[in-house]
């Protein structure tokens, strides 16, 4: 068989697509540690409506972090780390919210709420993709976990997004 061949071509991408336990759990790691200073530098320049969430979302980001570094040293996941896996759909889209966009001194709500409804949208699919592709245990536990609570962190921006963009600002009635 050459690599012209189909079942070739399709082996090789299917093993290209695959990334190793360690280096996903880098990847993640990262992402969480990214949303917690993203969040924590906005606390001062956000409007009083968002400062509740931003500081929610900056512990609960920290949270994740620890997970990730705590899970990292954890000698019972110690065999696992070079196992490959295959690398989530949403990888590219996961990694690119390692980079923090420049929002000013003075954000716009609507901006901020956007931004972070895009970060949790893309590890809320990135952890429901790893769960799916891991065997049950500490690791397959820690990606489900973590896909119900990016979840519930998409919802709640996303009822405050819709507050603020549609009804006048967060907490206000028509």
């Amino acid at each position: 068989m050459n690599e012209h061949d189909e079942g070739h071509s399709a082996a090789y991408k299917r093993i290209k697509s695959m990334q190793t336990l360690g280096e996903i759990l880098e990847v993640a790691t990262s992402f969480e540690k990214s949303a917690f200073d993203f969040y924590t530098a906005l606390i001062p320049k956000v409007s009083k409506n968002l400062r509740y969430l931003v500081e929610e979302l900056a512990d609960e980001e920290k949270e994740h972090y620890e997970l990730f570094t705590k899970l990292a040293k954890n000698p019972d996941i110690e065999s696992q780390i070079h196992e490959k896996i295959q690398t989530p759909v949403e990888d590219r889209r996961f990694s690119d919210y390692i980079q923090l966009p420049e929002l000013g001194d003075n954000p716009d709500d609507q901006a901020i709420l956007q931004y972070a409804v895009g970060r949790e949208d893309a590890a809320m699919k990135q952890y429901r993709e790893l769960a799916d592709s891991t065997e049950a245990g500490p690791i397959h536990d820690l990606f489900e976990y973590l896909s119900y609570e990016e979840t519930m962190h998409k919802r709640e921006l996303e009822k405050l997004y819709y507050e603020t963009v549609h009804s006048g600002g967060p907490g206000s009635a028509k």
